[in-house]
């Protein structure tokens, strides 16, 4: 009976000892678990296989739903059956109605992000798609300027979660230098999402009419329907942990593989001391307007009506292709500050173009447009891939990654609502690209910046570390 008290006392006391680590991520223990490069290759694989397609076409599908206003605003213009027209709303009110979906999106990031946890991934995305979609269809029978603004309210609030979340769980079942590619490819999903969005607003705007409703009121309903009914499809097939959904030694090489390198499904709860400590860590404050004004951008350019919904696809793929790319390079290279910084460069060469060309340069402009597309969605990755990189317990990176993801999606994007001007569209909206170059230029000394910090604490690591093994920063 001792000898069994003893051993109790004794696992309880190893169990402690490993929370411990897991949560410090200091304990450079090495498990002693071998396999090999083949059986590690099928894991990746049968993760991939299992995850990423699920969570690209619900990115996919979020995207659709959040930046199809932008299309319903000048969809059947011609004919005065366009969104704003039929709201009676001024440019100044529809811009509002735009901000709103901001505010909701900056204030429910964060709660989202806490309760994917505590709920459990797949029945939080899966509850998240479903009030989306059937908000989204809901925008397509509003009649007033107030309606449409509290209904886009509504779609920022309940779409707050869905991409800090998806980059949260990745954490989960990815290291640091598997992350960059494979958030990239889920957000590479919505310059899909852009370039199907153009295409699909063209087909639906040949419905005007039809049933009595407008070519907008449509686009809303048909595309709010899919996330409704692939809602089920999420909560029955994504996966929540590699704990609980991989068995024999997969399940062992996938829980040696994240002992220190991934979130645990089971640590503890965050506390008040985790979230004072990454909330004052201003690394993470450094870190688009694109996808509501790219169909007036291309109006600007002479292309009207349907035909604008069309010219906004290319941007889009081009970006597609460019974010994947560059996220395989910056975690192939542990170059992902530097490969942030090179294409928010390239991003703002191309709103700097835009920006001094001649108004009526339209081809050329068109051009510039692509590379500010590509260089502006290429830099998110690695930067994102980056963060969830050098947060170092399972309790602040959730928190992290909806602080940096709410800043720049949500309150960075408020300003941007409004750099557009409707007043501009014949000089070629000067003012939004001057704008957005600005802050890609302060994206890119940023990057650099911290890269160079980054460099600098790990030469001052290994010099203190005395020949032990210790944990450097990303670069």
């Amino acid at each position: 009976m001792a000898a069994d008290s003893i051993h109790e006392v004794s696992a309880e006391k190893a169990a402690q000892d490993e929370l411990r680590d897991v949560e410090s991520a200091t304990n450079e223990y090495t498990p002693t678990l071998t396999f090999t490069p083949a059986e590690h290759r099928a894991l990746l694989w049968r993760q991939d296989l299992t995850i990423l397609p699920l969570s690209a076409t619900i990115y996919f599908l979020c995207y659709l739903d959040r930046s199809n206003i932008g299309n319903a605003r000048i969809l059947n213009s011609s004919t005065h059956n366009d969104m704003q027209t039929e709201i009676g709303a001024t440019a100044y009110q529809f811009n509002v109605a735009l901000m709103v979906f901001l505010v909701g999106y900056f204030a429910f990031e964060v709660p989202s992000n806490i309760l994917l946890k505590k709920l459990r991934p797949s029945r939080w995305l899966a509850f998240l798609m479903f009030s989306w979609g059937a908000v989204t269809m809901g925008l397509g029978g509003v009649h007033t300027f107030a309606a449409t603004a509290g209904v886009r309210f509504l779609l920022g609030a309940v779409e707050a979660g869905l991409f800090p979340g998806l980059v949260y769980y990745l954490t989960f079942w990815y290291r640091h230098d598997e992350r960059s590619v494979r958030v990239a490819l889920i957000l590479a999903s919505a310059t899909l999402g852009g370039a199907f969005g153009g295409a699909i607003a063209y087909g639906v705007g040949h419905m005007n009419g039809a049933r009595g409703l407008s070519g907008w009121r449509w686009l809303f309903i048909l595309e709010g329907a899919p996330s409704c009914l692939s809602a089920l499809l999420v909560l029955l097939f994504l996966p929540d942990y590699p704990e609980e959904s991989l068995k024999g030694r997969q399940r062992e090489l996938a829980l040696a593989r994240l002992r220190v390198e991934g979130s645990k499904s089971r640590d503890r709860s965050m506390t008040w001391q985790d979230a004072k400590q990454t909330l004052m860590d201003w690394r993470f404050l450094p870190f688009s307007s694109l996808s509501l004004f790219t169909p007036s951008i291309i109006a600007g350019l002479h292309y009207v009506d349907l035909d604008a919904q069309l010219f906004t696809v290319p941007p889009w793929a081009v970006a597609y292709v460019t974010q994947i790319v560059v996220a395989y390079s910056a975690d192939r290279f542990n170059a992902r500050g530097l490969h942030s910084a090179a294409f928010a460069l390239i991003g703002a060469a191309g709103f700097i173009g835009s920006a001094v060309l001649p108004p009526d340069a339209y081809l050329h402009r068109y051009g510039c447009l692509i590379v500010a597309t590509a260089g502006s969605f290429a830099c998110i990755p690695p930067m994102l891939g980056w963060l969830t990189s050098n947060v170092r317990t399972t309790a602040a990176v959730g928190l992290a990654i909806a602080i940096n993801v709410s800043i720049g999606a949500g309150i960075g994007q408020i300003p941007g609502v409004w750099i557009y001007k409707a007043e501009e569209q014949a000089r070629g909206y000067p003012t939004g690209h001057w704008v957005n170059a600005a802050m890609l230029l302060v994206v890119a000394v940023g990057a650099l910046g911290l890269r160079v910090l980054y460099g600098h604490r790990n030469r001052k690591l290994l010099r203190e570390s005395g020949g032990q093994e210790v944990t450097l920063y990303k670069l």
